[in-house]
């Protein structure tokens, strides 16, 4: 297995980081950090991945490991291209995430948790994304789609396998 290590240009950025907190409390820069290594490292943390970052920040791999495993935004496992992080909390619930995600499921043939089998789309359900009036919705990328329904998500994976075959 390859070793996992930032670029030149990425260490700088993490030292930068690290410099934003006052001296012996580089544990702040933990969250910016593992976002840095999940986008530089194929859009998922490893255990490799999460030591590497407990050294670099002179922690403990335990405690780089309870923040990646508490917060949603951290991926555990590898991801597709296209990552549908669908809200399933109450108001999102109540305005049928429930149907949402199940819809996606069978659209794609896929669970919660899991990849297509040609890696383009990964199902993730969700706590709050914050955006409960215009629910159901779910987070793609760094977007928000909102006021989900079958239509608008198929939409979605036209627009998502356009892209790819784009590329």
């Amino acid at each position: 297995m390859a070793v996992v290590q930032f670029s030149e240009e990425k260490l700088n950025k993490v030292k930068e980081i690290i410099a934003r907190y006052p001296e012996g409390k580089q544990k702040s820069a933990l969250i910016p950090v593992l976002h840095l290594a999940q986008e530089a490292f194929g859009g998922w943390l490893s255990a490799e991945t999460m030591d590497y970052v407990a050294s670099l920040l002179q922690l403990k791999s335990i405690e780089v490991y309870e923040v990646a495993t508490f917060y949603s935004m951290f991926n555990l496992k590898p991801v597709g291209t296209y990552l549908f992080e669908v809200c399933q909390t109450g108001p999102c619930m109540v305005s049928g995430s429930d149907q949402i995600i199940d819809y996606i499921k069978n659209k794609l043939g896929i669970g919660v948790g899991e990849t297509t089998a040609d890696g383009l789309f990964t199902l993730k359900t969700v706590e709050c994304l914050g955006a409960c009036g215009y629910a159901p919705m779910m987070q793609l990328g760094k977007h928000y789609r909102e006021h989900l329904t079958p239509a608008k998500v198929d939409e979605i994976i036209a627009e998502c396998r356009s892209k790819a075959n784009a590329n």
